[in-house]
């Protein structure tokens, strides 16, 4: 089972978004779909029975789209990268992810991969379409660019994240030449790694960048116990006034979600007074404390 889903913070378009990329992937389908209750109005901002969020997979991974207000908006500094069997299939997802978007690096032939492109779509979200036919299969990889303040540190990241998650393991590492200016030699210009079995990848850039890393995506842990709550808490919080709702921030500003499996189920509950005790609990959190949750939902 996926440990770690991507959170996607939409505005208000999350189903459409989700309907969408489910369209275009192979094998997408659209999973649970949560609506707002009544309670938590004056924070949220969402009338009643609004999708909350909603749950999708593509190419056999999962990842959460939120419909949460105008709060935050992507940034490259989090981008997916689709690795595709064929040419055809990067150019066939080019075609359709490209339109109404913007092109960041054009789709072409590269020293790393015959066909390559990088582009974000109509909704602001980031993609890096490659083709490589050596993977047994096609895989989506979330992937985390360290800009601005945060250049240089990519390695760093990967050795404190494949800490805190006890089965981490780096992979292969790229490093910048003297030659790629204004990038520092040594540090990242790809490297891989995985947490919970699943695969990330990682970069420095230390060109000129407006963004970093933000809300917009953040990383969800599903745990099991209050005591996996603590641990992963305790180990990545570093951002106190970032905390919320189960929300928090590591050392580098990427945003985590720390959440007990189930969860969404009291705050969907059909028995809407409930689902409201929940809701309200909830929102009162910080960390979250999965026995206080139980007992206001139960009144």
């Amino acid at each position: 089972m996926q440990k770690i889903t991507p959170h996607l913070w939409f505005d208000t378009n999350a189903e459409e978004a989700a309907k969408f990329y489910t369209s275009i992937f192979k094998d997408g389908k659209i999973g649970a779909v949560a609506r707002y209750p009544e309670a938590g109005k004056e924070v949220h901002g969402m009338e009643p029975g609004t999708a909350m969020t909603v749950e999708f997979e593509i190419v056999g991974y999962k990842l959460l789209a939120l419909n949460g207000g105008p709060i935050f908006t992507f940034t490259p500094a989090v981008s997916f990268t689709a690795n595709c069997l064929s040419k055809e299939e990067v150019d066939e997802l080019w075609e359709k992810l490209s339109e109404g978007g913007t092109v960041l690096m054009p789709l072409d032939a590269y020293p790393f991969s015959e066909r390559y492109g990088w582009l974000k779509d109509k909704y602001g979200l980031t993609w890096q379409l490659i083709f490589t036919p050596e993977a047994p299969s096609r895989t989506i990889t979330p992937a985390l660019m360290f800009t601005g303040g945060n250049c240089g540190k990519a390695e760093e990241a990967i050795s404190f994240y494949t800490q805190v998650f006890k089965d981490g393991k780096v992979g292969m590492i790229a490093r910048y030449d003297a030659a790629h200016a204004p990038d520092k030699e040594g540090t990242i210009m790809y490297a891989d790694f995985t947490l919970a079995g699943q695969r990330f990848s990682a970069m420095d850039s230390a060109r000129e960048h407006t963004f970093t890393f933000n809300e917009a995506v953040s990383l969800l842990i599903t745990c099991e116990n209050q005591e996996e709550i603590d641990y992963f808490w305790e180990k990545l919080s570093a951002v106190p006034e970032s905390e919320q709702c189960g929300w928090l921030k590591d050392k580098y500003g990427v945003s985590w979600q720390i959440v007990p499996r189930g969860m969404g189920k009291m705050l969907t509950n059909p028995d809407k007074e409930k689902a409201n005790r929940a809701m309200q609990a909830m929102l009162q959190m910080k960390k979250i404390d999965i026995s206080k949750l139980q007992e206001a939902q139960e009144g």
